[in-house]
């Protein structure tokens, strides 16, 4: 009996030791990502999670890589991505701040929209006329694409701009009048506002942007690594499976 537990014991510890093997055999990616729920976020066990994350080391596995994940304010990932520090970024291109730092992969797997959310007492806004003088709330951290940019940065317009650092504290901010206008991101409004028990609220798509890998031109192999995601992504549609994150 001991013997057989031994022998149990034995293999087990083959096994894993083959595991880990396998995986130190794996390279290694420096992946960033916003706190951007429900595509990727960090729990309360300071482990990524997210849909996104997950699609990410899927593709990634697939390719011969494994994902290194942390979680960085817009600002910091962007720079990471231009010194070459973050290789990989799950996200949208086209970044005014990334041109020439950065690739991007062929394929898309979802989309993500910035939305204007305004009151149910408030009318539809003309834009940018009914902005005029008015307050608009943003969330701290996040950066714009260079429209919305340009936007809030009209002096014409005299915005008034109020931040704060989560989701739901700028829909609440909304709800009570401490500014006349939301600007923010579709998928995760519609998370917080079903997490609150709160009725959907009205909007104006300002953009719509398709996600995709942005890959660091400043780290080695970032080309190689784009173009094995590329041909894991064909590889498993071609097998039938849903990439699409939602």
């Amino acid at each position: 009996m001991p013997r057989l537990f031994l022998a149990a014991l034995l293999a087990c510890f083959c096994c894993a030791s083959a595991q880990t093997q396998a995986a130190d055999t794996l390279r290694q990616v420096t992946v960033g990502y916003y706190e951007f729920p429900p595509y990727s976020w960090t729990d309360e066990n300071g482990q990524p999670r997210g849909s996104v994350l997950t699609l990410t080391e899927r593709l990634l596995r697939h390719a011969g890589y494994r994902g290194v994940y942390r979680s960085f304010p817009g600002a910091r990932l962007y720079a990471g991505l231009q010194d070459g520090s973050v290789q990989l970024w799950p996200g949208a291109g086209g970044k005014t701040e990334l041109r020439g730092h950065t690739l991007e992969a062929r394929n898309h797997f979802g989309g993500i929209t910035l939305a204007l959310y305004y009151r149910k007492d408030t009318p539809k806004p003309k834009i940018p006329e009914d902005l005029v003088g008015r307050g608009i709330i943003l969330i701290s951290g996040y950066t714009y694409w260079k429209a919305v940019n340009d936007l809030l940065d009209d002096p014409s317009l005299n915005l008034t701009t109020h931040r704060t650092s989560t989701h739901q504290a700028a829909l609440e901010m909304l709800q009570r009048q401490r500014g006349d206008f939301l600007i923010d991101y579709q998928q995760p409004v519609e998370q917080v506002l079903k997490s609150m028990g709160a009725e959907p609220l009205p909007f104006t798509v300002l953009q719509s942007l398709q996600l995709r890998f942005v890959a660091s031109r400043h780290a080695e192999g970032s080309a190689t690594l784009l173009n094995a995601l590329d041909r894991a992504y064909d590889e498993l549609l071609a097998a039938g499976a849903d990439l699409n994150v939602r």
